[in-house]
């Protein structure tokens, strides 16, 4: 009896021990900090890609092309699709909202509402229709058209060996004139990690 009350308590102590040493350890930092866990696309990528994409965007001709043909009106530029063609799980909408935020905040050009946003606008306008007093109520039919859809893709290459990987991470967006579709602009960036993996092949 005694031998097996032993073994029993022996058993819950190993439990014990088990679930403690298997506890997470959690540490909170700074959301701006860089940080490369597992060599995959993340949150640093999609921001540091977006800042620079738009900067080079916002420098280049077109606009002061279009500036000059319109008066200084500044253009109206939609996101459109950004598609994933790379080997790995990539969130395209957060990386829509970080090009959303950069192109907003440079204030030289207006941002128009995605096709999500603009059906769920429509949506209220209706409602608005139905049920808003006439001097508070928004009009259907007064929506701004843009002048420039940007579209892009992502690709991925891997070239792997043992333990240690490269992967090379190439962004292309367009911005296309909605008059005429033309291609207004195009930018690249690439980006380039080496990954080491301990006792494990890629």
């Amino acid at each position: 009896m005694k031998s097996l009350r032993l073994i029993l308590t022996t058993a819950a102590l190993l439990l014990s021990l088990t679930a403690c040493s298997s506890m997470p350890k959690v540490d909170r930092i700074s959301p701006d900090q860089v940080t490369d866990v597992s060599g995959y696309w993340n949150d640093t990528d999609a921001n540091q890609t977006a800042q620079e994409m738009i900067n080079q965007m916002l420098g280049d001709p077109w606009l002061g092309n279009f500036l000059g043909v319109n008066s200084n009106k500044s253009p109206t530029v939609i996101v459109g699709q950004i598609t994933n063609l790379s080997s790995e799980h990539i969130s395209t909408s957060t990386f829509i909202d970080d090009i959303q935020r950069q192109l907003i905040n440079s204030g030289k050009v207006s941002f128009v509402a995605g096709k999500d946003q603009r059906t769920e606008l429509r949506q209220e306008r209706k409602d608005q229709d139905l049920n808003a007093a006439s001097q508070t109520r928004s009009a259907m039919g007064q929506e701004v058209g843009a002048d420039f859809m940007m579209q892009g893709t992502i690709n991925t290459i891997i070239d792997a060996a043992g333990d240690t990987s490269v992967k090379y991470y190439q962004v292309d967006l367009r911005l296309i004139n909605m008059h005429n579709n033309v291609i207004s602009w195009a930018g690249q960036k690439k980006i380039k990690k080496v990954v080491q993996r301990s006792g494990s092949r890629f």
